[in-house]
């Protein structure tokens, strides 16, 4: 301390003191002019003729607070934590709440530990990582994932220390209906005094007030403004989600004010590395929100300060004296161009200044793709009469409608041509079981052969969407074949994208990424895939069933309502 204080009153040279800067200050909105002096990682002054030992000119550019996502699945955006980190510090992020549910439901808690690990090899720590233990392991009892974690186990992980917090709660139904497992895990986070984030679609009124009473301090699930509101009212941070498949930055916009802007926290929540590369991470929803009316001071706040208050990150979020040196310098277009971290320059002029390294692939997240071999017959849909309940998703949203749609059954399957109607199939690929569910899918758009993923939130079965039977299977078989990834089958032929870590994730570097998938989703978009469903991510969430209102698991139909399985028949 008496190190920081003697560089503050200059009795000493700092390590580095950035000169000619502009300065955002996050408590009053306002703008100075100044240096900013850095010492042990931490800022111990703004002012003038600071000594020191570096200097970096900042002229041209305003510093802010390093950016906070304060909620993300690193592994959606198909990247290993070494090029995600290479990808968004050039972008300003200093700090994530990871919550790795996707890679701890295919791989169990050594999912998230190579996650921690993995971060944890990069040289110059680039940004902090804030591992949350996911709570839904499965999202629910009605899906087959790869590991189950239930109150017990959770509470053991929670008191190791090596979680940050709990992950969000997804099954709502469960916190509802005060189901002892579930209520176990938030216990076990408030006992720990450990934050507990939200996933709460819809719950409103009576319901609202229950869930909060176990503890749950967060939500990036509100359907309206008037739920964005009502949840800000009754004491919860609302989290802006700016993903690749969902997104409520307007309806968020249009709900803050002068009253209530601190109660609102940017995220990604699930974004893929095209996204990240061609638009950037929370520079990108930062000038989005302020595109959509929102001041500047209060977008920024959404990105740091906001988020350092809800998760209790000291030091974090502002540039302030006795803060940590995590700042980020942006031009007039609120491009980043210098990113410090730690007092150190880990990024300039949209390049990272650190070596990702080589990458760390342990055994636990290879090989996780296990199913049993299909034929075409096996995607066959057998129904009485000739009406039928299908999924509709409602664009750009998560969500799904239930629709009754006419359908001619002939042969022992339903007959697709001339119709905006297509098959849904859910494989399981954890333990070679053979379960298969089957469905309908209305106005997805596709015809002509079929695609299909190893995505599948959350349990991560192969997800497979199309028209011809055979098309179907040999989907499946590729994405066995290729130990997981995004596949298609087409008039033209067929084409896949592996994801070799854990079915979720490419060991590419990200150019390389972004490019196949890029690729492989234009050739689905031809497939006649329609606007306002991402082909490959839309089709990830249709088997995640804790989002309404009807999903498909590898065990059937499930009605999100109703928390029940249900029939394709009327």
């Amino acid at each position: 301390m008496k190190e920081l204080i003697d560089r503050a009153m200059k009795r000493a040279a700092c390590d580095l003191v950035i000169r000619n800067a502009r300065i955002f200050n996050v408590f009053t909105g306002g703008t100075e002019a100044g240096e900013i002096a850095l010492h042990n990682g931490k800022i111990v002054g703004i002012g003038s003729d600071y000594p020191a030992r570096e200097t970096y000119d900042g002229a041209g550019l305003t510093f802010l607070p390093a950016f906070l996502d304060a909620h993300i699945h690193v592994e959606s955006t198909m990247l290993t934590p070494e090029e995600f980190a290479r990808l968004v510090v050039p972008h300003g992020t200093g700090g994530i709440v990871a919550d790795p549910h996707e890679l701890v439901n295919v791989c169990g808690i050594a999912g998230a530990a190579y996650l921690r690990e993995a971060f944890s090899r990069l040289s110059s720590r680039p940004l902090d990582v804030y591992v949350q233990l996911p709570s839904c392991v499965p999202a629910t009892p009605f899906e087959t994932s790869g590991a189950s974690l239930d109150a017990r186990e959770t509470a053991a992980a929670l008191e190791s220390g090596a979680f940050f917090g709990l992950g969000e709660m997804m099954n709502y139904p469960g916190i509802l209906a005060g189901d002892a497992d579930t209520l176990g895990k938030t216990e076990a986070a408030r006992r720990l005094c450990k934050i507990v984030d939200g996933h709460a679609p819809g719950v409103v009124g009576d319901a609202l007030n229950a869930y909060l009473c176990a503890g749950i301090a967060t939500d990036h699930e509100s359907l309206s403004s008037a739920e964005i509101e009502e949840k800000i009212a009754r004491g919860m941070y609302v989290q802006i989600r700016c993903g690749s498949s969902a997104n409520n930055l307007a309806a968020a916009a249009s709900c803050m004010n002068e009253n209530n802007y601190t109660r609102f926290l940017l995220c990604t929540d699930d974004k893929h590395a095209h996204d990240l590369l061609e638009a950037g991470h929370l520079d990108d929803a930062v000038r989005r929100l302020i595109q959509a009316g929102v001041p500047a001071y209060r977008a920024i706040r959404a990105a740091t300060l906001n988020v350092a208050e809800c998760y209790r990150l000291k030091g974090k979020g502002a540039v302030a004296p006795g803060y940590d040196a995590d700042l980020v310098g942006v031009d007039g277009s609120f491009r980043v161009q210098a990113v410090f971290h730690g007092g150190r320059l880990v990024a300039e002029h949209g390049k990272p200044c650190f070596a990702a390294g080589e990458k760390y692939l342990p055994a636990a997240v290879r090989g996780t793709v296990r199913c049993r071999d299909v034929a075409a017959d096996d995607f066959r849909i057998r129904i009485q009469g000739n009406r039928a309940r299908a999924m509709y998703v409602l664009p750009n949203e998560l969500v799904t409608e239930a629709r009754v749609v006419a359908l001619e059954c002939r042969d022992g399957d339903v007959v697709l041509d001339g119709t905006d109607i297509t098959k849904l199939a859910v494989v399981e690929r954890h333990f070679a079981s053979g379960r298969m569910g089957r469905a309908l899918v209305a106005g997805y758009g596709l015809k002509g052969g079929a695609i299909g993923i190893s995505v599948a939130h959350d349990s991560h079965n192969l997800v497979v969407l199309g028209d011809r039977n055979a098309a179907m299977a040999r989907v499946v078989a590729l994405l066995k074949e290729a130990g997981g990834g995004m596949a298609l089958v087409d008039g033209e032929g067929e084409e896949v994208f592996p994801l070799d870590v854990a079915g979720l994730m490419s060991s590419l570097p990200a150019e390389k990424v972004a490019a196949g998938i890029g690729h492989i989703s234009a050739r689905a978009r031809r497939m006649g895939v329609k606007e306002g469903y991402d082909p490959f991510m839309t089709l990830a969430f249709l088997a995640l069933p804790v989002i309404p209102h009807l999903k498909l698991t590898d065990r059937g139909l499930f009605d999100v309502d109703a928390f029940a399985f249900t029939s394709l028949e009327v």
